[in-house]
């Protein structure tokens, strides 16, 4: 089970979308409407989250998102993946965090084997799938990293914890603001 829901996320293509989702985010929260919502936009990548689990640094869990409540244990897969930290380096890391981010696979490395899967987020996800972890690493899977949870958080700000895990070693879009 995860100790917090993965959620899926939202696309928004027109100023409409960003207005609508703003116009949500104020009614659930019960807010004025003149109130501001600060927030991060960054690209969707599309490919299979994932939950990734360290303790003292140490990455020991890796979870599909599943049905977002309970997923599948896929850790041994998610350490062939070579921009998945497998110790946390730097400072301020806490005891325990949750990472999370997408898997996903580059147009190119799709390219290689497309002759089996119908789309590159089909890709990942069988990829991911498959029982043997000396396949999954020829694959060329690549992750990103969208959340971190914490208890107590690393910062109250989104933006902020994607640079600081980006400095102990994760992958973070590269086009943020």
């Amino acid at each position: 089970d995860h100790k917090v829901r993965m959620l899926s996320l939202a696309n928004a293509f027109t100023d409409e979308d960003i207005k609508n989702f703003i116009k949500k985010i104020k009614n659930f929260l019960n807010l004025n409407e003149k109130y501001e919502i600060k927030f991060s936009a960054e690209p969707k990548i599309d490919g299979i989250s994932a939950a990734l689990h360290y303790k003292n640094g140490f990455f020991y869990l890796g979870l599909s998102r599943g049905d977002g409540k309970t997923g599948e244990e896929i850790t041994t897969n998610l350490k062939t993946i070579s921009n998945i930290p497998h110790n946390l380096k730097g400072k301020s890391i806490p005891n325990e965090i949750e990472i999370r981010g997408e898997v996903y696979i580059t147009k190119n490395d799709f390219k290689k084997i497309s002759d089996r899967f119908a789309n590159p987020r089909n890709a990942a996800s069988g990829t991911l799938k498959i029982q043997n972890s000396a396949i999954v690493s020829k694959r060329g899977l690549d992750c990103i990293l969208y959340h971190l949870i914490s208890d107590p958080m690393v910062t109250d700000n989104h933006y902020m914890n994607l640079q600081k895990a980006n400095s102990w070693g994760f992958n973070i879009p590269e086009h943020i603001q």
